[in-house]
């Protein structure tokens, strides 16, 4: 789910910050190849995502919450970070019009370093990190790969715990330790 979660911010962030709304442009997660470029017909800002690994981050710390019904608490072990890696373009029907759009992409995408809660879909583990660039992928080698035209784009890349673990009900808390201390409180034999 959490990566749903994160299509789904994404895109409310962009719709309310470019604006983009829906009666007037799409917000798609689809393959850029020529032939669904071809049947684009409104302004379309497009998140290609094509890499999903294990982040360098260290996993996120434990979690402890009461239960929903105030029982006992609940513990969710660390979550893994994990890295998205997006392709941004933006398809206006002419080259000025799609140069602009993408400037108020980068703009919006480069100010912004993580998810603002306002925009965050569903129950996520952490915050959702955004970052611009990718030492190892240029935009040009997943046009390629993909088969759709070179165009200018930019590479996003999202750093998000992934779900991996649900939550456990909590052993009780020690409170103290009786039958230790008894024992060091008995005569040795000697």
């Amino acid at each position: 789910m959490f990566i749903s979660n994160v299509d789904s911010g994404l895109e409310r962030l962009l719709r309310a910050r470019l604006p983009l709304p829906e009666e007037v442009g799409d917000v798609a997660f689809d393959v850029p190849t020529s032939g669904w470029s071809a049947q684009l017909s409104r302004i379309t800002v497009n998140l290609f995502l094509y890499d999903v690994q294990r982040s360098a981050q260290p996993s996120r710390s434990a979690t402890l919450r009461p239960e929903e019904n105030g029982g006992s608490l609940v513990r969710r072990r660390p979550q893994p970070m994990v890295q998205l890696g997006y392709l941004v373009s933006a398809w206006a029907g002419n080259p000025r019009d799609e140069h602009q759009l993408l400037g108020h992409l980068v703009s919006i995408l480069a100010g912004t370093e993580a998810l603002p809660e306002e925009y965050v879909v569903g129950d996520l583990s952490s915050t959702v990190r955004l970052s611009l660039g990718d030492e190892k992928t240029q935009a040009r080698d997943i046009w390629g790969v993909v088969g759709g035209t070179l165009k200018a784009a930019v590479v996003l890349q999202v750093t998000v715990a992934a779900d991996t673990f649900d939550w456990e009900e909590q052993a009780p808390a020690v409170t103290r330790i009786e039958a230790l201390a008894n024992r060091w409180e008995e005569p040795v034999d000697a």
